[in-house]
């Protein structure tokens, strides 16, 4: 059985001229020579929303009761588990580049954006810093795109190890065409198992230099579409039927939904499975106990409606768990502290002892996670900022993104949605062009960019595009036109289905918040409310349009007049 049991050992750095200034780690201090820094490690997983079993009783929905992620859940019961936390965007390219450069994603350039995104190596990223300052880096499957430039935020190419594979990646797909199952689930256990290796114990001798700390990312994507239908009973027993009533309002409660959300689970499972071997490989080199390690997600579920590219909780919240074992004397706790992925950044510059750069303005964890309280423990963690721009280049004219920001408090979503006239998941059929051609279900399973391509293609999204007439709140839901101005009573109303914006009832609520969100746009300098809003013209909307997507299926007036 994989080890389920998780540990984090964060030390003060005195030697190296920088200490944290909480009081509470001089019991994890002995002595200068004793202290090492420790390593930091973060598995990190595609798409992957707040779904582990860790939440049951916190995720009202019911959900998380069919899941089981036991090696996340050890990192909770030894460490913290965060409930309220979430990515700066629900988009995988602006969100990493948020996480790894300590900030709002809009303060990224065009790291902003996911097609057409690239990295601006003057800005400064933890991975690189804490190279800078002699760690050793070091990547498997995923951590920044698209690209990965070697002057990437995570080191690029030269830092990636994945000798042994990118099966895992497409994990059901793997194991559902093998005739042994379980053999075919061992199979990419080991991958994963000897590309973790490669890093941490190159020459197989479980040794590691003491005096050269590491910071390892493992990213597996096999929790992004696609995946086999069907996959999530059949790999992991998870029985679709179990969440009849369980799906968020905003759903058609359908079998094939059901379905298609049991699947999302068992990849989700199967990561949590990676996230053992990980912990075994840190063990058995000797190095777990003087390591960081942090589990997270990068958005919400992809291809159904507000998950993916939606400022909505679906698209948003992530899970967080982080252990300290030596450093921590409170374990188990639960914290409602608001908390955004940015905050990562320079709480591992904190552990490090390296100093962070001034780019970097997102708030350090740590007097959260050397504290002994839970429920709230920092009084100024009670909003966090979230936003999106660019996602797909060609879903609307002119490729121009879809610009959102809002902010989320334990009562309220403010959302301001600055160009509602434009299609939030892009163009589709008798949504602003008629003449777009009609896709079938299988295009909509299959093919993102069939139509609506801000949605990831899913047999969620075909039925609801193919049951509009049985199902046009739902279709309106997943496709129609927002309105500028959207808020929300998170608690009494956690679909969000009955916008308060406008009532005067919430008239200064309304006000309140759009305040404290404009002072955060503003003060953070983000181009969307300056006199320069570079995320409408050049570079931002340049085409990017890979050769696997059909101009005339997305932009049919672009590709005329393309032709001609």
């Amino acid at each position: 059985m994989l080890e389920r049991h998780f540990r984090l050992t964060v030390w003060v750095v005195g030697f190296v001229g920088c200490c944290l200034a909480n009081a509470s780690l001089s019991h994890a201090q002995t002595s200068a020579d004793s202290i090492r820094r420790p390593n930091i490690v973060m598995a990190f997983a595609d798409d992957w929303g707040r779904y582990a079993s860790a939440y049951r009783g916190i995720d009202t929905s019911g959900i998380c009761d069919v899941i089981e992620t036991p090696h996340f859940d050890s990192i909770a019961k030894q460490g913290v588990l965060f409930t309220r936390a979430h990515v700066s965007a629900p988009s995988c390219t602006p969100c990493r580049s948020s996480l790894l450069s300590g900030q709002h994603f809009w303060r990224c350039g065009r790291g902003a954006i996911l097609l057409g995104a690239i990295w601006d190596p003057s800005i400064a990223s933890y991975p690189l810093e804490l190279e800078k300052k002699g760690y050793r880096i070091g990547h498997t499957y995923k951590v920044w795109s698209p690209g990965s430039p070697a002057d990437a935020p995570h080191g690029g190419a030269e830092r990636s190890f994945v000798s042994a594979g990118r099966k895992f990646n497409q994990f059901s797909q793997y194991v559902s065409g093998q005739n042994n199952t379980e053999q075919a689930k061992q199979d990419l256990f080991d991958e994963v198992r000897m590309n973790v290796r490669s890093f941490l114990d190159p020459d197989g001798d479980g040794k590691t230099d003491p005096n050269a700390p590491f910071c390892y990312w493992l990213g597996p994507t096999n929790t992004h579409r696609t995946w086999i239908a069907g996959s999530g009973k059949k790999l992991w027993g998870i029985e679709p039927d179990l969440l009849k009533g369980k799906l968020p309002k905003y759903l058609p409660d359908v079998p094939v939904v059901r379905e298609d959300f049991a699947d999302y689970l068992g990849e989700a499972q199967a990561f949590d499975a990676s996230i053992g071997v990980l912990v075994e490989e840190l063990k058995r080199i000797g190095e777990f106990e003087n390591t960081i390690f942090v589990v997270s997600g990068d958005h919400g579920i992809p291809g159904v409606t507000r998950g993916k590219c939606n400022l909505y909780d679906l698209g948003t919240q992530v899970p967080l768990a982080i252990c300290w074992p030596a450093g921590m004397k409170h374990v188990g706790r639960v914290v409602d502290d608001f908390v955004s992925l940015p905050d990562l950044a320079p709480t591992f510059m904190d552990a490090a002892g390296v100093a962070k750069p001034e780019s970097m303005i997102a708030k350090s964890l740590m007097n959260v996670l050397l504290s002994d309280k839970e429920g709230k423990v920092d009084p100024s963690r009670d909003a966090v900022f979230i936003g999106r721009e660019r996602h797909v280049a060609t879903v609307r004219d002119e490729n121009r993104p879809y610009p959102q920001r809002a902010i989320r408090t334990e009562k309220y979503l403010y959302i301001i949605n600055f160009e509602p006239d434009r299609w939030p998941m892009g163009f589709g059929p008798g949504l602003g062009k008629p003449e777009e051609p009609v896709p079938t279900d299988l295009e909509l399973t299959n093919n993102t960019f069939a139509a609506f391509g801000d949605m990831d293609a899913s047999p969620t999204k075909a039925f609801v595009f193919s049951h509009r007439k049985e199902f046009p709140n739902e279709f309106q839901y997943a496709f129609g036109l927002r309105p500028r101005v959207e808020l929300y009573n998170v608690l009494t109303d956690s679909d969000c289905l009955s916008n308060l914006a406008g009532v005067t009832k919430y008239a200064d609520i309304e006000k309140e918040l759009h305040e404290r969100l404009m002072n955060e746009l503003l003060s953070t300098g983000d181009p969307r409310v300056s006199d320069d809003v570079v995320f409408e013209r050049s570079p931002f909307t340049d085409g990017n349009i890979p050769a696997r997507i059909n101009p005339a299926r997305t932009n049919p007036a672009r590709a005329k007049k393309k032709a001609k």
